[in-house]
């Protein structure tokens, strides 16, 4: 079986899209009118830098993700068994579904990040090398309630959420956790998938209250359960609602999915992202299965890492994108000499 998956906010990047924004110029031209700009020059040239903002980010990459999804299949790519997102990825695999059409689509993705682009005050830093678990008992060893994961990307791969201070007090605590290759800030304004995020969430509940859903065509594996949506279009208005302040659980989405046995992952949008973390997923799986293989880093795989060079943080947040596995990036590290002590 096949499942179709889309990538969320932090894959975006300037010339994105490049390859199907001008096979659909009537959708391009629906899309500027939701978004009062030219989404194409945007996407393309980013005039004034405005793509990495959440505001503009997440608009973007719906469009573009979804018009990847339209040239697949105009293209002859068969229709998917399963669909999923991660976060506002979760949307295009919607759009896809026939939860509705494009441009409600967008205007609800418009409307979100307007929201969650309000939030600022909170923080994100990506934590890579250890399970959730040791992740956790660090934070409830040292007495920290205002930080929580925010994005379980891969069994060794996680994202931090939560205030500011709070985020900068945690860090030299797990980065002297035994395992840690990597503790990341992330580049946003706010603490997405957190408590924080509260006052955007029901906010966002009442512009999803307005919007009609259909029945979904495809099954739908929530980001936020990590279970397929149910049929009921108040489930899905439910779960939007929700994505906004819980974590996105896309480890447990891709477990899910293989165990219904999808073997066939396919990512739409233009990137790599998710096919990293797939990839981890499942050889973490075959590593379970099989004991006698090499489960953890190897010994000097921390140590020697500096994270003050701009290499290696740029490496790693490649990493907590999921645009680079964490082998890759040692490998890249070694091959360079970047970070060593």
């Amino acid at each position: 079986m096949r499942c179709y998956v889309f990538p969320g906010q932090g894959a975006q990047k300037k010339g994105m899209g490049k390859a199907v924004l001008g096979h659909f110029p009537d959708l391009c031209r629906q899309a500027d009118e939701v978004l009062g700009y030219s989404v194409e020059e945007l996407c393309l040239e980013d005039p004034g830098r405005l793509l990495n903002r959440t505001e503009h980010a997440q608009p973007a990459l719906y469009v573009v993700n979804a018009l990847h999804y339209l040239a697949a299949r105009r293209d002859g790519l068969p229709a998917p068994d399963y669909l999923a997102g991660h976060s506002l990825g979760e949307y295009n695999a919607l759009f896809a579904a026939g939860a509705f059409d494009f441009v409600t689509g967008l205007a609800l993705v418009r409307r979100r990040a307007e929201l969650m682009g309000r939030a600022e005050g909170g923080a994100m830093a990506a934590v890579v090398g250890v399970p959730a678990d040791v992740v956790e008992e660090a934070l409830a060893a040292h007495g920290v309630t205002g930080v929580v994961i925010a994005n379980y990307n891969a069994p060794d791969q996680f994202v931090l959420s939560g205030g500011k201070e709070e985020l900068a007090r945690v860090r030299p605590v797990l980065e002297a956790v035994e395992g840690v290759r990597g503790f990341v800030p992330l580049r946003v304004s706010g603490a997405f998938h957190s408590p924080h995020m509260a006052g955007a969430a029901r906010e966002f509940r009442s512009s999803l209250e307005a919007v009609e859903f259909d029945e979904l065509r495809t099954p739908v594996v929530s980001s936020v359960t990590g279970r397929p949506l149910g049929p009921d279009p108040d489930a899905v208005r439910e779960a939007l609602a929700e994505q906004i302040t819980r974590p996105v659980r896309w480890t447990d989405c891709i477990r899910h999915l293989r165990d219904a046995g999808v073997s066939e992952f396919v990512e739409l949008g233009g990137t790599k992202v998710l096919t990293s973390l797939v990839d981890k997923i499942t050889a973490a799986e075959h590593h379970a299965e099989r004991p006698s293989a090499q489960t953890t880093a190897p010994a000097d795989a921390g140590p020697w890492l500096d994270y003050r060079d701009e290499r290696v943080l740029a490496l790693l947040r490649d990493c907590a994108d999921g645009r680079l596995s964490v082998d890759q990036a040692i490998e890249t590290i070694r091959a360079g000499g970047a970070g060593h002590r």
